[in-house]
């Protein structure tokens, strides 16, 4: 079996959870993004282990983002960015020794804000009125489709290296048909969508394609530095979630503040 042909065998069952998830919409999308969060940040922590994270902290500050993007306004999300410090402290000064600390206190607050403030996103993108599923699935068939046209293009016919010291194995042609296939997707779901235009839908696409490329980089990057070759096991020779989901990551923020650019 081709790794190709893996890639979409690990890909479905997560696509029709991402469709349950999204349909269920409200507290069944934001509690579900949020199991999802918490995953991401014990993945994140175990990378990072070296640092000796305050975990709890930043689990707080997780939910309560998540939960302030469901229930509150701009405040309370916020609100929540500001509260883990606060949290992060308050476990500081109960460790015997500060040795350290400054590094615990920057890596978890980082692997906060890499997956608490995108979910926190996903949640505002799913509740816009009226087309909020909609564009949640725009983003996400753009991000899995330009994910999987730059691998399969770059399988093909990759010679050019895009970002070799962060990731050897991503190509410049594979970056070009990934913001080809993925923008066209995007287009394709919006001939669907009757208050979507297709000029709309191409610049959604294209928005969301290319930092589908930025997201996967930034991860290889963390990945690199940390020396781990995936984020977990989860999916077994697939890596974590975080691997899943690392330009998704990136996506939802940029498809949330592009889709009311579009739609308001």
């Amino acid at each position: 079996m081709g790794e190709t042909t893996r890639r979409v065998l690990v890909a479905l069952p997560l696509g029709v959870l991402a469709i349950v998830i999204v349909l269920a919409g409200g507290p069944w999308f934001a509690g579900a993004v949020g199991i999802l969060g918490l995953i991401g940040l014990r993945e994140f922590f175990m990378m990072s282990s070296a640092y000796a994270p305050f975990r709890f902290a930043a689990y707080l500050g997780l939910v309560g983002l998540v939960a302030a993007a469901l229930l509150g306004t701009a405040f309370n999300i916020l609100l929540f960015l500001a509260v883990p410090f606060l949290l992060v402290f308050a476990a500081a000064i109960h460790r015997s020794r500060i040795d350290g600390v400054t590094g615990s206190m920057a890596i978890t607050l980082f692997g906060l804000f890499w997956v608490g403030i995108p979910l926190a996103h996903a949640v505002l993108l799913r509740d816009l009125p009226d087309h909020g599923a909609a564009l949640m699935f725009n983003v996400l068939i753009g991000t899995f489709a330009a994910d999987t046209g730059a691998y399969a293009i770059g399988r093909l016919f990759g010679s050019h290296k895009l970002a070799p010291h962060l990731s050897p194995n991503k190509t410049i042609e594979g970056l070009i048909g990934g913001l080809l296939i993925g923008t066209i997707a995007v287009w394709c779901a919006g001939l669907y969508q009757d208050w979507f235009s297709g000029v709309d839908a191409l610049v959604l696409g294209g928005a969301v394609a290319l930092t589908a490329v930025v997201g996967d980089l930034f991860e290889s990057m963390i990945k690199r530095d940390l020396g781990a070759k995936d984020t977990s096991t989860l999916f077994g020779p697939h890596g974590g979630l975080l691997d899943r989901l690392d330009a998704v990551f990136f996506t939802v923020v940029v498809g949330y503040y592009v889709s009311v650019a579009l739609i308001s």
